[in-house]
């Protein structure tokens, strides 16, 4: 007789787990099950973003960023430093062990809460017994059944059509993380979080970036001014960004990779690197899954379909994270993951998509919350914009590190907040204050009210809204 749940989840990632935790606190009998593996075979929890995504690559960039600094500005606090090497085995072997502390953590949070784990592929059988019975194909196959189900399974790299990864030149997020050492030529396909914060990466270490994208403007989904801001960051990096370019062949030779491509002005042109990283984005994680066994609905890109609350088409079956709709950010995976919990239990779990905050750990950062500005022109809502540089900010002075600014927008009328784009020092920790503002409908005079601490980063967003009014005091 297979062993029965209340609750199932398949997928450990940051939807996955903390889908099972809140199930668990709220009374239910879990399950978690999760494929991943590391280096040993064993259970590594956590899904892309503990294992190949968010926390590696702020690893890598954090020990990058540290090597760039003793470099190049070190000497300016007087601190005098020669002969500065990047031992990059030893900075893959901490992102690993940094990782590695992440998958322990999921599993002692399974044990703290009573989870059952089960380490292997879960997949539908058929319905059965008032919910679904589920096979575990791990070191042992093993049948469960559960009242109710979670689908976690989130997203898998996309590849360039006839250009499969291989993991050695040709790159997912995944090698990217892996490379064992500094690249002399580095190329990448996409301009997006993933190709920008990978390129700075190897950049920093010494290796010669070119980004190749498609898309005639540099980050479409940003506010155009802070994209400008970005650019010209990168620019003055020698992070070259070439925009508007259309994809050809790809070779792969002995110990290179050729790009064929054109560029925007229609000239043909060829980019020899030594490893090409493509990040064209992600696709959703439904092959296996047994979804056709029981007439789970997909959509046409194999995500599967839920209404607003994460239901599926089929009784007591949902989904969360990057294998539904709506933006593949990990923290959104587990919002949807603690409501879909609160509402198998009877409550009213909720995720405002209107507060769901964006960042990019590039240095200069980016982090944005709400609508940009070409968005609310195209929308015909009339608005105030404030800005203000970290240029002017006592803080960023003293950090050393005055790029970028912080944006409000405001409706005119009422003065809501309606978006806070932010490039520049710690922009992913700032963007927070905007989000709690914005869930709480407060208006940009409400934050250039507050008392912020000085000196702080965060006296930009202060002066930001204050600019809304066009009152700032520091600039």
């Amino acid at each position: 007789m297979s062993k029965q749940f209340d609750v199932i989840v398949i997928g450990g990632g940051p939807g996955g787990y903390i889908a099972a935790i809140r199930a668990a606190q709220l009374g239910f009998n879990v399950a978690c099950i999760d494929e991943w593996k590391n280096g040993k075979g064993g259970p590594a929890p956590g899904g892309t973003c503990t294992n190949v995504g968010c926390i590696p690559s702020k690893a890598l960039l954090q020990s990058s960023e540290h090597f760039d600094q003793a470099n190049h500005h070190f000497a300016d606090h007087g601190i005098e430093v020669k002969d500065v090497r990047m031992d990059v085995a030893k900075m893959i072997a901490r992102k690993d062990s940094v990782v590695k502390q992440n998958n322990d953590g999921i599993l002692y949070l399974f044990k703290k809460n009573k989870i059952t784990f089960f380490h292997g592929r879960g997949s539908f059988v058929k319905a059965a017994d008032g919910g679904y019975e589920i096979r575990v194909a791990g070191a042992a196959e093993e049948s469960i059944t559960g009242k109710q189900v979670i689908l976690a399974t989130g997203s898998n790299a996309r590849a360039l059509p006839g250009v499969p990864f291989d993991e050695e030149f040709i790159l997912s997020n995944d090698g990217a993380l892996r490379i064992g050492e500094t690249p002399k030529k580095l190329g990448l396909i996409g301009a997006g979080v993933i190709g920008l914060e990978m390129g700075s990466v190897w950049r920093r270490l010494g290796a010669e970036v070119t980004v190749l994208e498609g898309l005639p403007t540099f980050l479409g989904a940003v506010d155009e001014q802070i994209a400008k801001e970005a650019k010209k960051a990168f620019d003055k990096q020698n992070l070259k960004i070439e925009l508007g370019v259309k994809i050809g062949e790809i070779k792969t030779g002995n110990k290179s990779v050729s790009v064929a491509y054109t560029n925007a002005k229609g000239e043909a042109q060829t980019l020899e690197v030594d490893k090409l990283i493509v990040s064209i984005g992600r696709v959703p994680n439904t092959i296996g899954l047994g979804a056709e066994t029981i007439g789970l609905q997909l959509d046409e890109r194999g995500a599967i379909v839920v209404d607003a609350d994460c239901k599926t088409n089929l009784p007591g079956v949902w989904a969360v994270g990057d294998v539904v709709r709506g933006p593949m950010l990990a923290h959104k995976a587990e919002e949807e993951g603690v409501a879909v919990a609160e509402r198998i239990a009877g409550q009213h779990g909720h995720v405002n998509f209107n507060t769901i905050p964006w960042v990019i750990y590039t240095n200069p950062e980016i982090a944005w919350v709400g609508r940009t500005e070409q968005q609310l022109k195209a929308d015909g809502v009339k608005y105030k914009a404030g800005t203000f540089p970290f240029l002017a900010n006592g803080r960023a002075r003293a950090l050393g590190d005055t790029t970028g600014m912080v944006k409000f927008l405001a409706d005119a009328t009422t003065d809501e907040i309606l978006g806070v784009h932010i490039v520049g020092p710690m922009a992913s920790e700032l963007i927070s204050e905007a989000v709690v503002a914005m869930e709480f409908k407060a208006s940009a005079e409400d934050i250039a009210r507050i008392c912020h601490a000085h000196p702080s980063l965060s006296e930009a967003t202060k002066e930001a809204a204050l600019a809304v009014d066009k009152r700032t005091l520091n600039f």
